[in-house]
């Protein structure tokens, strides 16, 4: 993960960065008001994607996660969603300052990162809650949307990104449980030790 964030940002990230200031001078030049305000919306799009694929480039080098509280790294994942205004995303810690291996924050970051994309991609949510503590060397994560679930013997048996979540917390020996129905919430209870 450490070289694919490399990579992407130095190669993809220069190029969008080419391609803005492309479509700067393009602006710049333009007096055509129709023309304009679509090289500005085409602007827009880009910088939102370069200021995008950045917060991903840091997120997926390790040296970002391991110098960060658990707490810092979901509460940012947060506020790039929110930055979004596609849904609002609420973020509850007990324990801000708990310190777990480098290994166990990357997945649970990628944990939280497929729930979320998953609740905007399917579940019609209008808020994501997550919650996390920690109490007699465990630390629990539960996420939950408020959209209109699904049937879970259906989608889970087809569905890679929550069979990746489980397997994931599998590999750091915790426990993942997933509740949902048609019209109800969707929620994902993780457990591991610590």
């Amino acid at each position: 993960m450490d070289n694919i964030g490399k990579e992407i940002h130095d190669n993809i990230g220069q190029k969008l960065t080419l391609a803005s200031i492309y479509m700067q001078q393009l602006e710049h030049e333009n007096k055509q008001t129709d023309t304009k305000e679509g090289i500005q919306n085409i602007s827009g799009i880009l910088n939102e994607t370069l200021w995008e694929m950045r917060e991903l480039t840091k997120s997926l080098t390790q040296n970002s996660i391991s110098e960060q509280l658990i707490y810092d790294l979901i509460q940012k994942e947060c506020e790039r969603v929110e930055k979004l205004k596609i849904i609002k995303v609420k973020f509850l810690c007990y324990d801000k300052k708990l310190i777990l291996d480098t290994e166990i924050k990357t997945i649970l970051v990628r944990i939280v990162q497929e729930f979320i994309q998953n609740s905007i991609k399917h579940s019609e949510c209008e808020t994501i809650s997550i919650v996390m503590h920690s109490l007699k060397q465990k630390a629990t994560l539960v996420l939950t949307d408020d959209g209109i679930g699904f049937d879970l013997e259906k989608r889970y048996s087809n569905g890679m990104g929550l069979k990746n979540m489980e397997k994931r917390v599998k590999m750091i020996l915790g426990t993942f449980a997933i509740e949902s129905k048609i019209n109800v919430r969707t929620k994902i209870t993780i457990t591991l030790p610590i």
